[in-house]
């Protein structure tokens, strides 16, 4: 039985998403929500086995409750559901641990077999996410790659360890404002918004290893 949670702003959608999951009898629907703090309270107390999770919440996007997933080092593999799925938003789901990223437009059946692959821990694609992925990848690959310097590779090889900048910063003998200084350029440099994604965007461009 594979626990599933929904959440998305569009009630038809999520009811009609809840429906489906409710009528498999390999699937379980552990809760319905319509906002990003709701998922993610959900997802922190029922500890779902796959969460569809809309881009577009209110409260907290689907990407956020996504990083705070990967953050917290949760199991619960996270779908994204997007109205119009854009290359940069599928590259950064895809680099920030999402286990797939679908248009809304997929049909039920398809949906509910991306939770069993998910769930199995494969990473699924929609057409549009493949696409747009693509097209990422390709303008990115075509880009300069960023110049960091030895203190902002030691910064990003604790950072892919899990320390925080308090950490770091005893580590290396910096201030944590120093450290918090620096990860804000490296962010910035990477293209990202937080810790997760900067480690594998870094990995992905061969920064670190």
């Amino acid at each position: 039985m594979i626990s599933v949670l929904v959440a998305d702003r569009h009630p038809l959608f999520c009811e009609g998403l809840a429906r489906a999951i409710r009528q498999r009898a390999a699937l379980q629907l552990v809760a319905e929500v319509a906002d990003g703090h709701a998922a993610l309270d959900r997802i922190l107390r029922d500890r779902p086995d796959v969460a569809i999770v809309g881009a577009d919440l209110v409260g907290l996007d689907g990407s956020q409750v996504l990083n705070a997933v990967v953050r917290d080092g949760l199991a619960t593999r996270v779908l994204l559901v997007a109205a119009a799925v854009e290359p940069d938003q599928a590259h950064r789901a895809i680099a920030g641990g999402a286990a797939g990223v679908l248009s809304k437009h997929t049909d039920a059946r398809a949906l509910c077999g991306a939770v069993h692959a998910a769930a199995a821990g494969e990473v699924v694609l929609g057409p549009e996410a493949q696409t747009g992925l693509a097209t990422a990848i390709r303008r990115r690959a075509a880009e300069p790659l960023p110049i960091i310097g030895e203190r902002e590779r030691q910064i990003l090889l604790l950072l892919a360890e899990g320390r925080s900048a308090g950490e770091i910063a005893d580590a290396l003998q910096l201030s944590t404002g120093t450290v918090k200084a620096c990860l804000l350029k490296l962010y910035e440099r990477l293209g990202v918004s937080e810790r997760a994604a900067a480690v594998a965007a870094a990995m992905r461009r061969g920064l670190i290893r």
